[in-house]
């Protein structure tokens, strides 16, 4: 290959990148929502949460672009957790975040908008099972 040819070569990949990026990158009011997402991973994994799920709703559900579930071990972890969690998405500057069910904890909502997090204490998270409710590919388990 001539130098011309790797230049071009290395400037059509380059492009090819940028509009592969721009076509899946979903933006929020907030910024990109794969940064929130992983901002609301991380704060979740730091926080010790169980059994942490992210379902990607692109394209399938108007409601949210990304819906995270995770649970707490107790009604005390969960709140711990949203209250985590909100502060985190404060210092972000998504402070606009909607929050239900810090009453009792059993089952806390957090809407951001471009992503929905649902933290549950794992038998109210087994009795809504929002996992099987949601999921776009069937239950390899099921037959």
């Amino acid at each position: 290959m001539t130098e011309r040819t790797l230049t071009l070569s290395t400037e059509l990949s380059r492009r090819a990148e940028q509009e592969t990026a721009a076509a899946v990158r979903v933006t929020g009011d907030d910024g990109p929502t794969e940064a929130l997402e992983t901002l609301i991973l991380d704060s979740l994994d730091d926080d010790k949460a169980e059994d942490v799920v992210a379902i990607d709703l692109r394209g399938k559900s108007s409601i949210t672009d990304i819906m995270v579930i995770a649970s707490g071990r107790s009604a005390r972890h969960v709140a711990s957790l949203a209250d985590h969690l909100v502060r985190k998405l404060k210092d972000a500057g998504c402070g606009k975040a909607r929050i239900e069910g810090t009453q009792t904890n059993d089952w806390v909502l957090i809407d951001v908008g471009d992503v929905i997090i649902h933290l549950f204490r794992p038998e109210v998270r087994e009795f809504y099972n929002l996992e099987k409710m949601w999921s776009v590919e069937p239950d390899a388990s099921a037959g």
